[in-house]
């Protein structure tokens, strides 16, 4: 692979993991248009990137949690188990049947619908809880579906988390946290596959690898940044409406054969 399509793919993980569009079925889509593909090792890599990126975003609530905040950790491994469960269970299944491509069109038009739907319960107000067990679980069920590519993680959960009734800021930053263990599984088990014997390096050198990394890691790092503030005050609706087109784009693509 050459080392500027390692840049963009880079770029591309890193910028989509934490915007609630779809990391993976973006990835997807730009490999398939610039005729990419690094292989299971260079997706640990990017994944180690956006990894790299949330720790260092939100240290300081980690440490913060990790002396006073054990209950918070607590729902952060509950809101796991949902999808390390799917993973572990029918992870391959999921990317034989999903990571092909064809499907996008349908779940980026799914994204759309729960942003939607998010942005609809923020209008109408009402009271707010706080992050508890009952949102955990909720959050984790979304996150469980969100394996499946063009059903946006940090989506499905921030939207998951609104319409549990949690505040948008303490929801987005739910989500976030959420994507820490279940990005480090995601490492390992793609880890557990390259040294099990798949094809991992298809041709692609290790200063490709590296650019990857850290453009994964730098674009992450300014993506969660731009939604921290962003979801302030901003409209999910405008993200509705660019996967509402991505969809009709993608639909359209793969019925003329160019993916």
């Amino acid at each position: 692979m050459e080392l500027w399509k390692a840049l963009l793919l880079g770029i591309v993980q890193g910028l989509t993991e934490f915007l609630p569009v779809s990391s993976s079925g973006h990835v997807i889509l730009a490999g398939k248009l610039i005729g990419a593909d690094g292989g299971l090792f260079f997706g640990v890599m990017l994944h180690a990137g956006t990894l790299i990126a949330v720790c260092f975003a939100y240290f300081s609530k980690i440490t913060e949690m990790i002396r006073r905040d054990r209950k918070r950790i607590g729902y952060l491994l509950l809101a796991t188990l949902p999808a390390a469960a799917v993973g572990w269970f029918f992870g391959d299944a999921i990317d034989a049947v999903f990571f092909g491509g064809e499907w996008l069109w349908l779940f980026f038009a799914l994204t759309a619908l729960l942003l939607l739907l998010a942005q609809r319960r923020m209008r109408r107000g009402g009271v707010l809880r706080p992050i508890d067990a009952k949102i955990s679980l909720i959050a984790g069920g979304a996150q469980a579906l969100a394996v499946i590519p063009g059903l946006s993680r940090s989506g499905t959960t921030l939207s998951a988390c609104i319409l549990a009734g949690a505040d948008r800021e303490e929801a987005a930053d739910f989500s976030f946290l959420m994507s820490i263990p279940i990005i480090a599984g995601a490492i390992v088990a793609e880890l557990f596959k390259v040294f099990s014997g798949s094809p991992f390096m298809a041709e692609i050198s290790w200063l490709s690898l590296a650019a990857g990394s850290v453009a994964a890691a730098v674009c992450g790092f300014l993506s969660i940044r731009f939604v921290q503030k962003f979801v302030k005050r901003g409209s999910l609706t405008c993200f509705a409406v660019y996967l509402v087109l991505l969809s009709a784009a993608t639909l359209v693509a793969a019925a003329c054969g160019v993916l």
